[in-house]
């Protein structure tokens, strides 16, 4: 068997395109497009973290409210049960 021979052309034609469109690629994703539109997804992302932690935040703030109306209203109980005690 000669060299051509062993070689499998449908593999060897797959390999070629990967490295052919991985080339294209790494050209499309180096792009002052693609740069743009990284860009606006990252400000996207950042403005979506901002309203994330604004929320996270106001939840916290209910929290503590909540847990401090609550033991308020535990002493009160515990202080209405001393008197009749």
């Amino acid at each position: 068997m000669s060299f051509f021979e062993k070689i499998n052309s449908k593999s060897t034609c797959i390999f070629a395109a990967g490295v052919l469109f991985g080339t294209a690629g790494i050209k499309i994703l180096s792009s002052k497009d693609a740069k743009k539109v990284y860009t606006n997804v990252t400000a996207a992302v950042l403005r979506g973290k901002d309203c994330v932690m604004e929320t996270a935040t106001r939840i916290q703030e209910n929290a503590e409210d909540i847990y401090a109306e609550a033991k308020q209203i535990n002493e009160e109980r515990a202080e209405a049960e001393e008197c009749e005690a």
